[in-house]
């Protein structure tokens, strides 16, 4: 019966529905998909989120956006009089500021993983590490109580890790599609972060049990 069950496992796994797990699996999320798939999954749960995680770059700090549909989303809704210092490694959101005129930004470079249109590599990560910022939104393909923030590439975790130890505070784009859902790679421990922006049900177990700040996209 066990060995069955193993194997039911390794099956899901292998068809992107689950990611296994010490003791078991847990879903898998669909923020895995490549970009221009993403760009159709939740919608509106994406916007409320940006929404609310846009109100947190206060004029005159500097903020670190990640890359993503999400954060793509923040970007457009900014104010456009937002006088602000802005940091990426994503160039579709780099390219998304162009019309905010008062918005001082500034573009890292690296090797370009086209799956989530984002810079990765050493080059990144060493140009990230010489960043101090006020605020870090993070996008992330999983929000779990136990397995914290995860992505589905190794070099992807590891540059979102550098902004976020080089920003005052850093909060989690967690649409409702990614709580409770795990992929490959740890980011961050939910202990290292300031809180989570999402727009799942706050009555949820699951957000219950995540134990970090929660700000609810209406």
């Amino acid at each position: 019966m066990l060995a069955a069950q193993r194997r039911d496992l390794r099956d899901l796994a292998a068809a992107g529905l689950c990611q296994r797990v010490y003791g078991g699996a847990l879903p898998a999320s669909p923020a895995i998909a490549d970009y221009a798939t993403r760009q159709g999954v939740q919608i509106s749960g994406k916007e409320r989120v940006a929404t609310a995680a846009a109100a947190l770059i206060r004029p005159g700090s500097t903020a670190i956006l990640d890359g993503g549909t999400t954060t793509l989303a923040v970007v457009r809704a900014l104010p456009l009089d937002l006088r602000a210092t802005i940091v990426t490694h994503s160039p579709t959101v780099a390219s998304a500021l162009a019309g905010h005129q008062d918005v001082e930004m500034y573009l890292i470079g690296g090797r370009l993983f086209k799956h989530s249109m984002v810079a990765c590599g050493a080059a990144a990560v060493e140009a990230a590490r010489g960043l101090h910022a006020d605020l870090f939104l993070l996008g992330v393909t999983g929000v779990h109580p136990e397995v914290g923030l995860t992505t589905d590439d190794a070099d992807e975790a590891a540059m979102k890790r550098a902004p976020a130890r080089q920003s005052a505070d850093t909060y989690v784009l967690g649409s409702s599609e990614k709580i409770g859902a795990a992929s490959r790679f740890t980011v961050l421990p939910l202990t290292e972060v300031a809180g989570i922006v999402t727009d799942a049900d706050a009555g949820s177990a699951t957000v219950r049990a995540l134990n970090v700040p929660v700000i609810h996209a209406p």
